[in-house]
């Protein structure tokens, strides 16, 4: 037991601060994307040719991003001869429009909103059924390891639970394929209303690299209302708790 005790207190507090504060990420971490002000050459289309989901578009010389279909792999910012597009250390990407995610030159404030009601009902304690969806892996990862002693997701009344009985809305991952479409939507009807749906990273957001395929559904919002989004591939766990956060005005 004193050993026990000794090492604990060795280890230290291990829980982040956040939202008290900052959260501490990568070097490399790549946030929301930024996009120049000057005009594109209208005929260039050198960051459009690199792009694995067509996230880009450039339209008489306005450049702009889908972050819904953005995977963050950043070739488009070597591609780019004219330097357009940089990603900054933002973590905040989440919306709950999708139409929010299509970035341009124009700063514009990414919101995230849910009606007073909803708020009040889940705003101190909110259950979660996660689904994966045809999922890599990568982005259930991300959002299970919000359940470690790092991010203690408890302690802002958030949880996963077992059974969609015991849920108050789902959380996707992956692109909804053929195979999963049936659970997804069982799943969505076993959960009593009222009640949230967030889609988690580009593949349940917009199919990601799988979009168009006859095999999936190209993300969530084809089959379900989406009450957030929350970008990436994976999102970092920073980015969907604060997404989360946002969603129940906690922050």
């Amino acid at each position: 037991m004193h050993r026990i005790i000794r090492t604990r207190m060795h280890q230290g507090y291990k829980t982040i601060a956040y939202p008290a504060s900052e959260p501490t990420l990568p070097e490399l971490f790549c946030g929301l994307p930024v996009i120049s002000a000057d005009a594109c050459p209208q005929d260039c289309t050198e960051c459009q040719k690199v792009c694995p989901t067509n996230a880009l578009n450039n339209t008489d010389g306005k450049l702009s991003l889908d972050l819904g279909k953005c995977i963050f792999c950043s070739a488009c910012v070597t591609a780019c001869p004219n330097h357009q597009i940089t990603f900054s250390g933002d973590y905040q990407l989440a919306a709950s429009k999708r139409n929010d995610l299509l970035i341009t030159a124009q700063e514009k404030l990414l919101t995230v909103e849910l009606d007073k009601q909803m708020q009040r009902l889940f705003g101190r304690s909110l259950k979660l059924r996660q689904v994966s969806a045809g999922g890599c892996g990568a982005c259930e990862a991300d959002t299970n390891v919000l359940n470690t002693i790092v991010f203690d997701l408890g302690r802002f009344g958030i949880q996963f639970v077992a059974s969609p009985r015991h849920a108050d809305g789902i959380l996707v991952t992956g692109p909804v394929t053929k195979n999963m479409e049936l659970a997804l939507l069982k799943t969505y009807e076993a959960i009593a209303s009222p009640k949230l749906v967030i889609a988690v990273g580009a593949c349940a957001i917009s199919g990601g690299i799988f979009a168009g395929h006859t095999e999936v559904n190209n993300g969530a919002d084809s089959l379900l209302h989406i009450d957030l989004y929350i970008p990436g591939c994976p999102p970092h766990p920073i980015t969907i708790l604060n997404g989360l956060l946002r969603l129940l005005d906690r922050i």
